[in-house]
């Protein structure tokens, strides 16, 4: 790997419960990020449907971006990822209503649209994705036949925020990925399946690789931010868990990673999709990556469960924090609460989750957690249970043994959750970086402008010589990964 040159470059992160706009400094031997805006990202809920806010979104970012031009005029460009799936309604260039939340309970009416003319069975051979309820063609199959007449294009998030910034309208090619309009076998979109599901083709833009060039901040964009001409924005891997698995440190074969956030997307990395009739009973997706790679992954539901679970207790009056319960979580014995199926569908709705593990342990005949301590190590016995044995399908899909996992994002940071998910795979977990998908944002965006070179290998070597990592053994060690 060589260095062209060096200089700073701004990541766009937005979250499904938060955003943040990083500043990011990357060479061969140097990786960087300074977290310079954060701001909340709460739904709002109507009458009609649970809304994204999304202008309050673009806003912050935009504010964001000010602050980092003021302390690097010399921005060389902007990268953005955002979760999947969700998308604003366009028409003649605006859009036309705040975008529905994938939680929203419209996803249901989607289904039935859908499923009524294909099975999922028949939807995987196509897709290849796994069957999640608020995919893009559920959504889509759910919206007001009316309204969606009147829409002319659909971004999604990523690709909005790219066309306000810059006024192009393009598809970014990993989040694409997700919207179960792509033939996974080809990567471009399914365009008799479009028309199969009454859906006109010209709704949907351009696709655009990661590392391309998006598009220049339009004038009005750079006046207000105080930036030079010409900054380009540049395609990354625009959902989230692509950018996050740029930068898992993976050096071995048989390598699951875990990109744990709201949602664990628990996985491995492989050259082509795997679209077997295994993958299909594993309820496993094939999604777009980085340089070309599949990521063979399945969405289990993460740290939401005990997020909400802490949101429950506090608007009932408990001051929690996270760090005390977690240790007195672990003052638990692992025996003494129960394991439930983290993926049980009444867990994605926000609500009540207490009410909801008892009554699941009820369902089971089991006796369910009494104190706080109890609730959340339940909540991480059974997530470690998920991941551990996700890992393995994972890597058995793969037709390689799992070896070692690694686990980035905010997951990485919950000790317990690392021990226990070694112990339950029986393989040592590797934990780091947090800042994953900010890492892997920028190191594409490096990679475009000519500051770094190299192999998707190369970028994660950077990683590995610049972060810092723990290893966790099954056996409860303990140590700096080096």
């Amino acid at each position: 790997m060589t260095s062209m040159t060096s200089g700073a470059l701004a990541a766009i992160d937005l979250g499904a419960t938060s955003g943040r706009v990083i500043l990011g400094h990357v060479g061969p031997d140097i990786l960087e990020t300074e977290t310079v805006a954060r701001f909340s990202n709460t739904p709002v809920r109507t009458p009609d449907a649970l809304h994204w806010d999304i202008l309050h979104l673009y806003g912050s970012a935009v504010a964001g971006l000010r602050d980092v031009v003021r302390r690097e005029p010399g921005l060389r460009t902007v990268g953005i990822d955002s979760w999947a799936v969700d998308y604003g309604l366009m028409r003649s260039g605006a859009l036309l209503g705040n975008p529905v939340h994938y939680r929203d309970e419209r996803t249901a009416r989607g289904v039935r649209r859908v499923h009524s003319r294909f099975t999922h069975r028949e939807l995987f051979a196509r897709n290849g994705l796994q069957f999640l309820p608020f995919n893009t063609l559920y959504q889509l199959a759910a919206e007001d036949d009316e309204t969606l007449a009147l829409a002319d294009r659909i971004l999604l998030i990523p690709d909005l925020f790219a066309y306000w910034l810059t006024g192009e309208q393009r598809a970014e090619a990993t989040n694409a990925s997700t919207t179960g309009l792509i033939d996974v076998r080809t990567g471009f979109w399914d365009l008799h399946l479009l028309d199969e599901l009454g859906l006109r083709r010209s709704l949907l833009p351009e696709l655009i690789s990661p590392g391309e060039t998006i598009g220049e901040l339009r004038a009005p964009v750079s006046d207000a931010l105080g930036a030079r001409a010409g900054v380009p924005v540049t395609a990354v891997g625009s959902h989230d868990t692509a950018s996050a698995v740029v930068a898992v440190p993976m050096n071995t074969e048989g390598a699951a990673y875990i990109s744990c956030g709201t949602w664990g997307l628990v996985g491995t990395e492989v050259s082509s999709p795997v679209v077997t009739p295994a993958a299909l009973a594993a309820k496993f997706t094939n999604e777009a990556g980085v340089d070309g790679r599949v990521r063979l992954l399945r969405n289990v539901m993460g740290l939401w469960i005990l997020s909400e679970t802490i949101r429950g207790w506090e608007a009932a009056g408990h001051s929690v924090e996270l760090s005390a319960l977690l240790d007195a979580a672990r003052d638990v014995p692992a025996r003494d609460v129960p394991v439930f199926d983290v993926d049980d569908a009444r867990f994605l709705p926000p609500g009540d989750m207490i009410s909801r593990i008892d009554a699941w342990c009820d369902e089971q005949g089991l006796r369910a957690p009494r104190t706080q301590a109890e609730y959340a190590r339940s909540i991480v016995e059974s997530l470690a249970a998920a991941f551990a044995a996700t890992a393995h399908t994972a890597a058995e899909l793969s037709g390689i043994p799992l070896s070692v996992v690694h686990i980035v994002g905010g997951g990485a940071l919950n000790e317990l959750l690392c021990q226990r998910t070694a112990d339950a795979a029986g393989v040592p977990v590797v934990a780091g970086p947090v800042e994953a998908t900010a890492l892997g944002n920028l190191l594409v965006q490096a990679r475009a402008v000519g500051i770094i070179t190299g192999s998707l290998e190369s970028l994660r070597d950077i990683v590995a010589r610049t972060q810092q990592l723990s290893r966790y053994l099954p056996t409860g060690r303990r140590g700096p990964c080096g």
